[in-house]
């Protein structure tokens, strides 16, 4: 290794002093001995990755609801692929990349099956009860839902951890009452800023769908390259690049990853070079001065912001109202609030150990629609097609190969 490269790596590992330092962490809700070989934000980590509810994500649906194809992304392949990204440019800015890793993979563990289709049916069936959303579903999961010891309900994590999930997307104004819950029992400071490695997975998550989405647009044939490079003007200039590097590849399917890995590298390029201008600007001198900044502190530049403003048109336009998405949809509404109401009327046909939680809350009986909610939203697409149709004797959908 030259000295150049050894001083480069010595640069990477100092942390900066606006970073979130593990070893001065507000902790975890219930006293935990600490690790030998692992820091806070890394337990976490691994904590969440052995979750039941992440592996579940590997059967939700992303945008393509009962996929004919398993190539196309579901939640947990959009999950890894955030945090990859995420973890990048934590490195970069000298964040703590496990803090950030851990936000990203947990930002969609709050989705319910059939992904936003889902979300609306559980939404208006949970409106009478206080509504559903998905980002306090994720923390109502990791603080209570899942059981991963006797001692306690959750997985136990970190308080950064908890701010990060609940409020990647800024501050939150008129938190749900799953957020209100949490934060009531174990204040979040919602009105502020979360930390920077929360900031950083969000804004992953951005580079991750714009990218990722015309990717899988392309590979359903919902469109061709040549016709989003004529319509949106900066993956016209990148892949009017990509030709210009591989003249004699005709193939426009050989030329499609790289057109996307540009992408993605110039919303990266222009996320540290904005996120860099603000830190110069602000010079916080800790992660409370990025909580309490009057602007996040990671963030694209507005050059960026307005470039990818015609993808994401044209992503609505030719993928997401596409008539070959659209038409699953309704089913998987009716899918979802079917389940709910079936389940509402008749709550002797949930699993045992669901209806022992209903037996605690007693004649509660908003307390007792959140359980069935919880049971609902943590299904996977295809379980709730079977359930779906053991309850209501229909089948809405299709589910031979499904997956």
């Amino acid at each position: 290794m030259t000295e150049r490269a050894r001083e480069r790596c010595s640069v990477m590992a100092a942390r900066a002093i606006y970073a979130t330092d593990p070893e001065h962490s507000r902790g975890r809700f219930y006293p935990d001995t600490p690790s030998p070989f692992r820091t806070k934000f890394a337990r976490d980590r691994d904590r969440l990755i052995h979750s039941t509810a992440f592996r579940r994500l590997r059967y939700k649906t992303q945008v393509f609801v009962a996929p004919e194809q398993d190539h196309f992304r579901v939640r947990l392949t959009h999950s890894l692929e955030v945090a990859q990204i995420a973890r990048s440019i934590a490195r970069i800015l000298r964040l703590d990349e496990d803090l950030a890793e851990v936000v990203a993979l947990a930002h969609d563990l709050g989705h319910p099956p059939f992904g936003h289709s889902g979300e609306h049916a559980l939404a208006r069936a949970m409106a009478p009860f206080g509504g559903f959303d998905h980002n306090g579903h994720a923390i109502r999961i990791v603080t209570l839902l899942e059981h991963r010891t006797p001692d306690y309900d959750g997985l136990n994590l970190s308080w950064e951890v908890l701010e990060g999930i609940a409020k990647h997307n800024g501050p939150v104004a008129d938190p749900g009452w799953a957020l209100h819950d949490a934060d009531r029992l174990w204040p979040l400071e919602l009105a502020s800023w979360c930390g920077p490695e929360a900031q950083v997975a969000a804004l992953a998550d951005d580079i991750a769908y714009n990218a990722h989405d015309l990717d899988d647009g392309l590979r359903a044939g919902l469109f061709d390259v040549e016709d989003v490079a004529a319509k949106v003007p900066i993956v016209g200039q990148l892949w009017r690049q990509t030709q210009s590097r591989w003249p004699r590849v005709h193939d426009k399917a050989r030329l499609v990853p790289p057109l996307i890995r540009d992408l993605i590298g110039v919303m990266a390029d222009g996320l540290l070079q904005e996120t860099r201008q603000r830190l110069d600007h602000y010079r916080p001198q800790s992660v409370v001065d990025i909580r309490h900044a009057d602007q996040p502190m990671v963030q694209f530049p507005a050059a960026i912001l307005t470039e990818m403003q015609p993808l994401r048109r044209y992503l609505m336009a030719e993928m997401y109202t596409h008539p070959s998405v659209q038409e699953i949809c309704a089913p998987a509404e009716r899918i979802v609030e079917e389940l709910f109401t079936a389940l509402h009327a008749r709550p002797h046909d949930l699993p045992a150990p669901w209806q022992a939680r209903l037996a605690l809350a007693g004649d509660d009986a908003q307390s007792q629609a959140r359980i069935i909610a919880d049971y609902v939203a943590g299904m996977t697409d295809r379980f709730a097609i079977h359930e779906h149709q053991r309850l209501t004797g229909r089948q809405l959908m299709p589910v031979d190969n499904y997956f």
